[in-house]
């Protein structure tokens, strides 16, 4: 006769059985970048956790990064292109997608903190030849409006598709030029809210204006050069081409790889690594341990701008939470009974996707990539890294 279980014991078998998958889950598909840490308590997390995700979803590679109070934790999941045997771990270099939106940010408040711009300075005057020409046409956009999707622009500007080896090469500032001359904002900027690309492309173009050089090179001498972050950048280098990560698109064939061009440098065209976005997410979070500008440049960069109440219409800024409003380019969730106040960002390109997400007043801040098209999985990739972040913060 068989016993009847009750629902508490069927519950801790299920625990159990899934405990020994992931046990035997990490013996064949975590790597670690460094073999022990300061924090073990911190490793045993996000490593669990880590395995349990890309157990969950089709891909074929996950690398995760976490910093806590200064500490760090980073783990490879399965490859870095299917069917080739080779594990991401931290150096591994990937398309980080739409978080160069954070980035273009952050090279807002540095420009601003220099004295360069201020947030409310129209971008026309910042913006070469017929560009800027065509900008001054149109109601006044602000850089702060860029930099919260508030400036009545489209998420793209229609374009020729590119050739399969540069998709991108048809994005070009006369194109942009094109649709501000002959097509209306989409509505008054400041009065509501529509993701758009187009602006950040827009936004870097001014700050190498503002700044007197182009903005690849005021990147590296304000970001990545001064924060370590050898490879992060727009361009893949002899260092980088051996560590490539492949995307793969929605049937989970491989994607090929291409240039990200030379103007979708607000919107999408970095490449990083999970350690390099380790000494980002910790410059986020080390508080009053840097110098002034630091200080100030983060200041900025973390307050929130735009508040959704008010707003006519919010439109693609939900995906990854609720958005409660805008900073610069982060989308900032409040802090409610569940959670702490936290600024996060997705991104996704070329047959990979990732997001980074980091309650400032906890430091700790949690990024995740991985290289398919996957809807569903990029959903479950933002729970997966909230939650995270929520564990980490403790109380």
């Amino acid at each position: 006769m068989t016993e009847a279980l009750s629902a508490p014991s069927v519950a801790r078998r299920r625990a159990g059985a899934v405990r020994r998958v992931v046990a035997a889950a990490l013996a064949l598909a975590a790597v670690a970048v460094t073999p022990a840490r300061a924090d073990a308590l911190l490793d045993e997390v996000v490593e669990f956790a880590g395995t349990v995700f890309f157990l969950e979803v089709d891909a074929p590679g996950v690398v995760v990064a976490a910093v806590r109070d200064g500490d760090s934790a980073v783990f490879g999941f399965g490859e870095t292109r299917a069917g080739n045997g080779v594990a991401p771990d931290g150096d591994t270099v990937l398309r980080i997608g739409s978080i160069t939106k954070a980035f273009a940010g952050a090279m807002l408040a540095h420009a601003v903190a220099a004295g360069e711009v201020g947030f409310t300075d129209p971008v026309a005057p910042l913006l070469p030849g017929a560009l800027g020409e065509a900008a001054a046409g149109r109601q006044p956009i602000r850089l702060v409006d860029l930099a919260t999707h508030a400036g009545g622009l489209p998420r793209e500007v229609p374009h020729a598709q590119g050739p399969a080896d540069d998709p991108f090469a048809p994005i070009t500032h006369d194109v942009f030029a094109a649709w501000l001359a002959d097509t209306p904002l989409l509505f008054r900027p400041g009065s509501a809210m529509l993701y758009s690309n187009f602006g950040f492309d827009l936004l870097s173009a001014a700050l190498a204006t503002a700044g007197g050089k182009p903005y690849e090179t005021l990147f590296r001498e304000r970001i990545a050069g001064p924060l370590g972050m050898a490879d992060t950048g727009f361009a893949v280098d002899a260092a980088m081409a051996g560590r490539l990560m492949s995307g793969h698109g929605f049937d989970g064939a491989p994607l090929p790889e291409v240039p990200s061009g030379a103007v979708i440098t607000g919107s999408g065209g970095l490449r990083s690594t999970a350690n390099d976005m380790v000494r980002w997410m910790r410059w986020h979070l080390a508080g009053a341990a840097t110098a002034d500008m630091d200080r100030e440049v983060r200041f900025l960069d973390h307050a929130v701008y735009v508040r959704r109440d008010g707003l006519a219409t919010v439109s693609g800024l939900d995906e990854s939470g609720r958005m409660d409003g805008m900073g610069l380019g982060w989308v900032a969730m409040n802090a409610t009974a569940e959670r702490p106040f936290m600024l996060q960002k997705a991104g996704a390109l070329q047959g990979q996707m990732s997001y980074l997400a980091f309650a400032p007043e906890h430091d700790v801040g949690v990024f995740v990539s991985m290289n398919r098209f996957d809807f569903s999985a990029a959903y479950a990739m933002a729970g997966f890294v909230n939650q995270l972040v929520v564990e980490l913060a403790g109380g």
